[in-house]
């Protein structure tokens, strides 16, 4: 076994672990790989072991790489998405939204705008999360919890968007927990006005296993598998 395969075995078996501990199913665990300052090789070596859905965070990097993944895979029988889980400039939408099914940094109005133009004539609606601000300071990236609700009808009127649900990024200077809690709530309150919106993207390598507790559905796991970034 290759050590890529170890530790995304390792991550796996965490995550069944963490699931069982929380009463959760594992079905309803979604792991993202992300891949950021990796090679489109290592993309084609998950595939091989079975992965699925992939993140990255800057479009300069992802499209190429997303390009060359595509080329690669061309006529094999791979089922993938790209997930977007870093924050986007409005002038890099159009781009992203050529690879990327899922974007999970909805996190201002100007994107939004951006990605309703950008969407208008996509057959299958994008999915979004919206990103919540968890810190104290407002100029932060992000939609403050008591925001959520007005911002969530904006998109959820955009019929070119399918809202997913919140994410959220736990900050290092206190216990993940606290924050996860804090997005807990958020959803929860999210939910009462949009039933469908019912997923959480949280947890990373360090904090996957804590935001299971708090009823994430899809994890963002990078250096965890990936190992040492390689440029």
């Amino acid at each position: 076994m290759s050590a890529l395969a170890e530790r995304l075995t390792e991550v796996e078996e965490r995550i069944s672990a963490a699931a069982s501990r929380a009463n959760r199913d594992r079905s309803e665990i979604e792991l993202i790989v992300v891949t950021k300052n990796h090679p489109a090789q290592l993309v084609l070596d998950l595939l091989d072991l079975g992965v699925n859905s992939f993140g990255e965070n800057r479009d300069q990097e992802a499209a190429p790489k997303a390009a060359e993944v595509a080329s690669a895979t061309a006529g094999k029988e791979f089922n993938y998405l790209w997930h977007f889980i870093g924050q986007l400039q409005s002038n890099k939408v159009r781009s992203a939204l050529s690879y990327a099914s899922v974007v999970h940094s909805l996190d201002r109005p100007s994107l939004l705008d951006a990605l309703i133009k950008a969407s208008a004539e996509r057959t299958n609606p994008l999915e979004v999360f919206i990103q919540l601000n968890l810190t104290d300071d407002p100029g932060r990236g992000g939609i403050e919890p008591k925001d959520l609700l007005s911002f969530a009808e904006q998109v959820a009127s955009a019929s070119c968007l399918r809202l997913k649900g919140v994410m959220g990024v736990a900050s290092l200077d206190k216990a993940p927990e606290q924050d996860f809690e804090t997005i807990q709530k958020a959803s929860q309150s999210l939910v009462e006005v949009f039933p469908e919106a019912k997923y959480i993207s949280a947890g990373m390598s360090e904090d996957f296993e804590a935001a299971i507790d708090f009823g994430a559905t899809h994890l963002r796991v990078g250096s965890a598998i990936t190992g040492k970034r390689q440029y």
